[in-house]
């Protein structure tokens, strides 16, 4: 198939209805006029090869039939919903491991995850992991998920809510023990994540070898935007030649090539297609690069402001907000991290 008209997909809201639109050069095409009242974006991922060059056709005529809006007046949700399993991919950057455990040392926490003695092997194990190793990768909960314009809650309990920008990978074909060579053939498209960390919640005091709290360091409600838009993957030469920028408050904070990946794209898809089975409507998250608030010593506040971009997948704009609870609900019990509140919270 040629290439085209380059377009994206996304799901956005307009005047409080949700809706999947076809973008062209900022404009927003309802694709219900043109593909029936029950189109949904996860229907499409769900049926990729046989609907992209469907999309692709109403993308080369224009959308005749349907209505352009502004892209600037649709309110972007996550772009697939349902979403299906969400893996993502720790530690895959080489300065981002090395910048969180200078950190972490800097601060006197454990932050990173790591128990000072530990921090030295960690640092020597990376040539070593990324030659011979795997990936490590976990999942994530749907609950966290939300727009790439809306607003983050900050949970009342922690004093390191931290950012993390990066690429992700949709899956919109089924694989299971897939070649290296063959990974990037199950991509649909590719959108942008914040995979955002509570950073003083990853590392347990009573956890001992159960290692780091993923459930309470990763699924804050609203510590995943998604979006704003899907990308096909056809449109996108290189996933490993992407920037990945992220400012806080206009100070830039990540500004990272994905080319400093540990395991690339095709690898992690790989890795994780020998585990288990990818189904369309998966989404892989490849990891963050250097430059988070921990390596920086700096975390998000109420009133902070988020502005991240990747390379031709659109821009994200969130701002954070205090969690409102009452005196009595249920608090987490952080362990011994302390250190971080007196620099994070400007």
């Amino acid at each position: 198939m040629t290439a085209g008209a380059r377009f994206s997909l996304g799901t956005f809201a307009f005047d409080g209805e949700a809706a999947p639109y076809l973008v062209l050069d900022e404009r927003a095409h309802d694709l219900r006029p043109l593909l029936g009242e029950g189109t949904t974006l996860r229907g499409l991922v769900d049926d990729w090869d046989a609907r992209l060059p469907e999309l692709q056709r109403l993308a080369d005529e224009g959308c005749p039939g349907s209505e352009a809006l502004p892209l600037a007046e649709l309110r972007p949700l996550p772009p697939v919903q349902p979403i299906g399993q969400i893996f993502q991919a720790a530690a895959n950057y080489r300065q981002h491991v090395l910048d969180l455990i200078a950190g972490a040392e800097q601060r006197g926490d454990d932050s990173d995850g790591h128990a000072q003695g530990s921090r030295d092997d960690a640092r020597r194990m990376l040539d070593e992991r990324a030659a011979e190793g795997r990936p490590f990768v976990f999942l994530g909960s749907a609950h966290a998920m939300v727009g790439a314009e809306d607003e983050i809650i900050l949970p009342a309990d922690s004093d390191q809510s931290d950012w993390e920008l990066e690429l992700a990978a949709v899956i919109g074909r089924p694989g299971r023990r897939v070649p290296v060579a063959d990974a990037l053939d199950l991509v649909a498209g590719y959108t942008i994540a914040n995979d955002m960390t509570t950073r003083d919640a990853l590392a347990r005091w009573d956890a001992g070898t159960l290692g780091i709290d993923w459930l309470a360091g990763k699924n804050a409600p609203t510590f995943l935007p998604v979006g704003p838009l899907l990308v096909p993957a056809k449109f996108i030469d290189d996933p490993q030649d992407l920037q990945i920028k992220l400012t806080v408050n206009e100070r830039t904070m990540q500004d990272e090539s994905t080319a400093d990946m540990l395991f690339d794209v095709a690898q992690l898809i790989s890795y994780v297609s020998t585990v288990t089975e990818l189904r369309p409507g998966d989404i892989v998250l490849t990891g963050s690069p250097a430059g988070n608030g921990a390596s920086h010593g700096i975390f998000l506040a109420p009133g902070d402001l988020m502005e991240g971009t990747v390379t031709g997948l659109g821009a994200q704009r969130n701002r954070c907000v205090a969690e409102n609870i009452g005196p009595d609900a249920p608090r987490a019990i952080r362990g011994t991290v302390g250190a971080g509140s007196g620099e994070g919270k400007r």
